[in-house]
Parts: C-alpha cells; sequence; structure tokens
C-alpha cells in the first residue's frame, strides 16, 4: 500500500556545530493544534551524509542539505521517539534518495520499511567513531551514539533532552501543556519516554561513566562543554544517586 508522505511542517536552517557535524530544528504536529519542535543531527563522512532522527525539510531546505553532500544513511535511535509520530520521515528519505535505513532489533517503522543495517553495541555504525549505547531495561529500544569527537558527542533520541523554553516551533496549547508535564528544563531525561519506558535507575549510572562534553539531543537545543556536567547533575536530582 502506497505511503501518503506528510506534510513539510516548519523548520530552521541547518546549523554546523562543529566541522561535519550539523543539527537543525524543525517541528511536527503531534495532534491539530498540538505542533512541536524536534531536531535532527546530520554527521558528514566525506561526501556521505547520515540524517539522525530524520525530518522532512523543505524543498529550500532540502538544497541546502544537498549542498552538504548526499544523504546516504538515516538512523532511528529510539522505539518511542515522538510516540506514534515515531519514524514519520523515514520513508521520504528512503525514496527520495536510496537511504539506507539504520535502526535497533525490535522496532516498528512506516511504509512497510525494514532496516538495511540492525544497530548493536559494538556492531556496525554508519559513521566512523560512532558507538552505540543502549538503555538494555526500556520497555521500547532506546539508544545514543557517542561520537568520539570534539571531546565526545552524545546524540540521542528521547532519552536525554535540552530544551531550556519552548522554541518558535510550539503552538501556544503545545507549549502550556508540555510546559505543565516537565518538558522545559535544561540537560533533562524526556518525562514521557521515562513514564512509557520505565528504564531502571542504574542506566544512568552507565550514561555517565560514558566520556563526553557535549550534547545533540532530538529535542531541544545542542547543550555544549557541560553537556555531562549538566546531565550528571540532573540523574543525582533525579534518582538521588
Amino acid at each position: 500500500m502506497p505511503y501518503d508522505f506528510p506534510p513539510t511542517t516548519p523548520h530552521g536552517e541547518i546549523t554546523e556545530i562543529f566541522p561535519d557535524i550539523f543539527h537543525v530544528t524543525g517541528s511536527v504536529d503531534m495532534v491539530p493544534g498540538m505542533r512541536i519542535s524536534r531536531a535532527m543531527a546530520i554527521l558528514r563522512d566525506r561526501d556521505a551524509l547520515t540524517l539522525i532522527s530524520p525530518i522532512c525539510l523543505s524543498e529550500e531546505g532540502l538544497t541546502a542539505l544537498e549542498a552538504l553532500g548526499q544523504v546516504t544513511h538515516i538512523v532511528k535511535l529510539g522505539g518511542y521517539h515522538l510516540g506514534a509520530q515515531n519514524g514519520l520521515d523515514d520513508p521520504f528519505y528512503v525514496h527520495r534518495y536510496g537511504a539506507k535505513l539504520w535502526a535497533l532489533e525490535g522496532m516498528e517503522h512506516k511504509g512497510g520499511l525494514s532496516p538495511d543495517h540492525i544497530l548493536r553495541v559494538g556492531g556496525e555504525v554508519p559513521v566512523p567513531g560512532l558507538s552505540l549505547f543502549t538503555y538494555e531495561s526500556s520497555n521500547l529500544p532506546e539508544g545514543m551514539f557517542l561520537l568520539d569527537r570534539e571531546g565526545g558527542i552524545l546524540v540521542t533520541a528521547d532519552s536525554l533532552q535540552n530544551w531550556a523554553k519552548p522554541d518558535a516551533f510550539f503552538s501556544e496549547i503545545a507549549a502550556e501543556r508540555m510546559g505543565q508535564a516537565g518538558f522545559f528544563k535544561p540537560a533533562n531525561i524526556g518525562p514521557e519516554w521515562l513514564r512509557f519506558c520505565a528504564p531502571d535507575p542504574r542506566e544512568f549510572d552507565r550514561v555517565a561513566t560514558l566520556n563526553f562534553q557535549h550534547l545533540l539531543p532530538s529535542h531541544g537545543t545542542p547543550l555544549l562543554h557541560r553537556a555531562k556536567e549538566a546531565l550528571c547533575e540532573t540523574f543525582s536530582t533525579t534518582f538521588g544517586h
């Protein structure tokens, strides 16, 4: 059955955070009237681009993306990511560019897609210098990438976020409701992911052993230079250890 590509929603410009590491903030309509922001990380290896938590861009945005290189890989890191909207734009990039889909085992996919590559800890990755971390006790598959550059960069889906405040892509009602639900805190654990996926708190002791300085979240803005310090403070406040 043909897949109906969803309409493109507003997004910002692609920004280079570090050499060959890019970030763009976009949006998604959860239900009518409930628009929130989301973000995509883009990693460039020579001419090959890897899109993590893909967001469908406008034609102008795609022209800017294509100027960076060839869309070669797309990655789904979270099984819960945005709930029913998870993987919404994956089929677009597979259809338009022939991108290869990387995902954790046990995930569901839109548009009849199946992964070209299964991500496993210690296994194959789309970009040199990446390693995979997974939350072993999460009710749905959830992972993060650690990129061995610039002192360590964590790239996350739902688990670790950095929405300090609602941005320009939030509708008024979404900003109000998500504020009430505790989403707007720097260096935050995703509240709804934590509730639904219920990982063992000891998982965050494992996160705290990782060597990183920066966070590129799929929800919120990049947290640079003090990400590990800020997240460890959150873990201590949340779990008391």
